[in-house]
Protein backbone atom coordinates (compact mmCIF):
# COMPACT_ATOMS: atom_id res chain seq x y z
CA UNK A 1 0.00 0.00 0.00
CA UNK A 2 1.43 3.89 -1.17
CA UNK A 3 2.50 5.75 2.40
CA UNK A 4 -0.01 8.47 1.86
CA UNK A 5 0.87 9.91 5.31
CA UNK A 6 0.59 13.86 4.35
CA UNK A 7 4.40 15.28 5.04
CA UNK A 8 5.13 18.17 7.69
CA UNK A 9 5.87 20.24 5.15
CA UNK A 10 2.88 19.77 3.55
CA UNK A 11 1.06 20.09 6.29
CA UNK A 12 2.16 23.73 6.99
CA UNK A 13 2.00 24.85 3.18
CA UNK A 14 -1.64 23.94 3.39
CA UNK A 15 -2.77 25.30 6.41
CA UNK A 16 -0.87 28.51 5.45
CA UNK A 17 -2.22 28.91 2.31
CA UNK A 18 -5.92 28.30 3.71
CA UNK A 19 -4.98 31.26 5.64
CA UNK A 20 -2.96 33.53 3.28
CA UNK A 21 -5.11 36.57 2.76
CA UNK A 22 -6.11 36.55 6.74
CA UNK A 23 -2.57 36.25 7.51
CA UNK A 24 -1.43 38.58 4.75
CA UNK A 25 -3.72 41.46 6.49
CA UNK A 26 -3.20 40.79 10.08
CA UNK A 27 0.83 40.04 9.61
CA UNK A 28 1.98 41.49 6.05
CA UNK A 29 3.13 44.77 7.23
CA UNK A 30 6.22 46.37 8.82
CA UNK A 31 3.62 47.93 10.70
CA UNK A 32 2.50 45.35 12.70
CA UNK A 33 6.52 44.50 13.66
CA UNK A 34 8.14 45.17 17.02
CA UNK A 35 10.50 48.16 17.30
CA UNK A 36 13.17 46.36 18.65
CA UNK A 37 13.03 43.47 16.15
CA UNK A 38 13.44 45.98 13.26
CA UNK A 39 16.58 47.34 15.09
CA UNK A 40 18.24 43.96 15.56
CA UNK A 41 17.40 42.95 11.63
CA UNK A 42 18.46 45.94 10.33
CA UNK A 43 21.90 46.30 12.26
CA UNK A 44 22.31 42.29 11.87
CA UNK A 45 21.78 43.43 7.99
CA UNK A 46 24.49 46.30 7.98
CA UNK A 47 27.22 43.44 9.29
CA UNK A 48 26.71 40.82 6.15
CA UNK A 49 28.94 40.78 3.07
CA UNK A 50 26.97 39.37 0.14
CA UNK A 51 24.09 38.12 -0.86
CA UNK A 52 21.18 37.22 1.79
CA UNK A 53 18.01 34.76 1.53
CA UNK A 54 14.98 35.49 3.85
CA UNK A 55 13.82 31.43 4.08
CA UNK A 56 10.06 31.52 5.08
CA UNK A 57 9.63 34.92 3.48
CA UNK A 58 6.26 35.32 3.90
CA UNK A 59 3.93 37.93 1.89
CA UNK A 60 7.72 39.74 1.95
CA UNK A 61 7.78 42.53 3.91
CA UNK A 62 10.80 41.56 5.79
CA UNK A 63 12.40 40.60 2.66
CA UNK A 64 11.71 44.42 1.22
CA UNK A 65 13.04 45.61 4.78
CA UNK A 66 16.11 44.05 4.67
CA UNK A 67 16.76 45.49 0.81
CA UNK A 68 16.10 48.65 2.17
CA UNK A 69 19.18 48.29 4.56
CA UNK A 70 21.44 48.18 1.36
CA UNK A 71 21.61 44.37 1.29
CA UNK A 72 20.94 42.56 -1.97
CA UNK A 73 18.31 39.79 -0.86
CA UNK A 74 15.87 37.57 -2.30
CA UNK A 75 12.98 35.16 -0.47
CA UNK A 76 11.79 31.55 -0.53
CA UNK A 77 8.51 30.34 0.85
CA UNK A 78 6.83 27.06 0.68
CA UNK A 79 3.55 28.98 0.34
CA UNK A 80 2.80 29.59 -3.95
CA UNK A 81 -0.25 32.47 -2.59
CA UNK A 82 2.57 34.32 -0.19
CA UNK A 83 5.13 34.04 -3.07
CA UNK A 84 2.59 35.52 -5.59
CA UNK A 85 1.53 38.47 -2.76
CA UNK A 86 5.23 39.23 -2.10
CA UNK A 87 6.00 39.47 -6.00
CA UNK A 88 2.54 41.73 -6.52
CA UNK A 89 3.94 43.57 -3.35
CA UNK A 90 7.57 44.32 -4.30
CA UNK A 91 7.93 43.95 -8.10
CA UNK A 92 11.74 44.98 -7.61
CA UNK A 93 12.99 41.84 -5.71
CA UNK A 94 12.96 37.95 -6.11
CA UNK A 95 10.86 35.89 -4.44
CA UNK A 96 10.21 32.06 -5.53
CA UNK A 97 8.39 29.19 -4.55
CA UNK A 98 10.62 26.27 -2.70
CA UNK A 99 11.27 24.73 0.52
CA UNK A 100 14.79 25.88 2.33
CA UNK A 101 15.10 21.85 3.35
CA UNK A 102 16.36 21.37 0.02
CA UNK A 103 17.49 25.29 -1.89
CA UNK A 104 18.54 25.83 -4.95
CA UNK A 105 21.81 28.16 -3.84
CA UNK A 106 24.64 27.06 -4.23
CA UNK A 107 27.23 26.08 -1.63
CA UNK A 108 28.83 28.93 0.47
CA UNK A 109 27.36 31.21 -2.01
CA UNK A 110 25.27 33.49 0.88
CA UNK A 111 26.61 36.40 3.10
CA UNK A 112 23.74 35.07 5.08
CA UNK A 113 20.07 34.11 5.53
CA UNK A 114 17.49 35.35 7.81
CA UNK A 115 15.16 32.75 9.36
CA UNK A 116 12.15 35.04 11.31
CA UNK A 117 9.79 32.75 12.65
CA UNK A 118 10.44 30.15 9.62
CA UNK A 119 11.77 27.20 11.94
CA UNK A 120 8.47 27.65 14.45
CA UNK A 121 6.42 24.34 13.19
CA UNK A 122 10.09 21.91 13.00
CA UNK A 123 10.12 20.06 15.77
CA UNK A 124 13.11 18.88 17.55
CA UNK A 125 13.24 15.56 15.85
CA UNK A 126 14.27 17.55 12.35
CA UNK A 127 14.69 21.33 12.83
CA UNK A 128 18.34 19.99 11.69
CA UNK A 129 17.44 19.71 8.39
CA UNK A 130 16.75 23.69 7.72
CA UNK A 131 19.68 24.16 9.97
CA UNK A 132 22.17 22.01 7.94
CA UNK A 133 20.39 23.73 4.61
CA UNK A 134 21.45 26.99 6.46
CA UNK A 135 24.92 25.83 7.00
CA UNK A 136 25.78 24.79 3.37
CA UNK A 137 24.93 27.76 1.23
CA UNK A 138 25.83 30.62 4.08
CA UNK A 139 29.91 31.25 3.55
CA UNK A 140 32.14 30.70 6.72
CA UNK A 141 32.07 33.63 9.03
CA UNK A 142 28.50 34.46 6.89
CA UNK A 143 25.47 35.11 9.41
CA UNK A 144 21.71 33.67 10.44
CA UNK A 145 19.23 35.27 12.25
CA UNK A 146 16.82 32.80 14.12
CA UNK A 147 13.32 34.30 15.29
CA UNK A 148 11.44 32.36 17.42
CA UNK A 149 8.82 31.61 20.20
CA UNK A 150 10.77 31.37 23.06
CA UNK A 151 9.92 29.05 26.44
CA UNK A 152 11.40 27.13 29.28
CA UNK A 153 11.03 23.86 27.71
CA UNK A 154 11.20 22.91 24.09
CA UNK A 155 7.18 22.10 23.50
CA UNK A 156 4.50 22.09 21.08
CA UNK A 157 1.44 24.26 20.95
CA UNK A 158 -1.94 25.13 19.21
CA UNK A 159 -0.74 27.96 16.64
CA UNK A 160 -3.35 29.86 15.30
CA UNK A 161 -2.49 28.49 11.66
CA UNK A 162 -0.84 24.81 12.31
CA UNK A 163 1.04 23.26 15.52
CA UNK A 164 4.31 24.72 16.06
CA UNK A 165 7.43 24.44 19.00
CA UNK A 166 8.49 27.30 21.33
CA UNK A 167 12.19 26.92 22.46
CA UNK A 168 14.84 27.78 25.02
CA UNK A 169 17.44 30.22 23.93
CA UNK A 170 19.98 27.64 24.88
CA UNK A 171 18.48 24.58 23.73
CA UNK A 172 17.97 26.46 19.95
CA UNK A 173 21.45 27.81 20.28
CA UNK A 174 22.99 24.30 20.91
CA UNK A 175 21.35 23.09 18.10
CA UNK A 176 22.52 26.00 15.84
CA UNK A 177 26.15 24.77 17.16
CA UNK A 178 25.69 21.16 16.07
CA UNK A 179 24.82 22.63 12.24
CA UNK A 180 28.01 24.47 12.59
CA UNK A 181 27.52 27.96 14.04
CA UNK A 182 28.45 30.01 16.73
CA UNK A 183 26.21 31.75 18.47
CA UNK A 184 27.18 35.70 18.95
CA UNK A 185 23.72 36.95 20.50
CA UNK A 186 20.58 36.19 22.02
CA UNK A 187 17.58 38.36 22.29
CA UNK A 188 14.06 37.39 24.67
CA UNK A 189 11.11 39.77 25.02
CA UNK A 190 7.92 39.28 26.84
CA UNK A 191 5.15 41.61 27.06
CA UNK A 192 1.49 41.88 27.87
CA UNK A 193 -0.70 40.36 24.56
CA UNK A 194 1.86 38.13 23.30
CA UNK A 195 3.87 34.73 23.63
CA UNK A 196 7.39 35.16 24.83
CA UNK A 197 9.98 36.29 22.06
CA UNK A 198 13.17 34.73 20.87
CA UNK A 199 16.36 35.78 18.53
CA UNK A 200 19.31 34.55 17.70
CA UNK A 201 22.33 35.70 15.62
CA UNK A 202 24.99 33.18 14.85
CA UNK A 203 28.03 33.31 12.48
CA UNK A 204 28.89 30.20 9.93
CA UNK A 205 31.89 28.71 11.34
CA UNK A 206 34.82 27.50 8.89
CA UNK A 207 34.52 23.64 9.88
CA UNK A 208 31.81 22.22 12.50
Amino acid sequence: MANTRTQPGEIVRESYAARSHEYTDLFGSMATTHPSDRTLVSSWAAALTGPVLDAGCGPGQWTDFVAACGVDVSGIDLVPEFVERARAQYPDLSFRVGSFEAMDAATESLGGVLSWYSLIHHSPHDIQRPLAEFARVIRPGGGLLVGFFEGATVEKFDHAVTTAHRWPVAELGRQLAEAGFEVIETHTRTGSGCRPHGAITARRRSTR
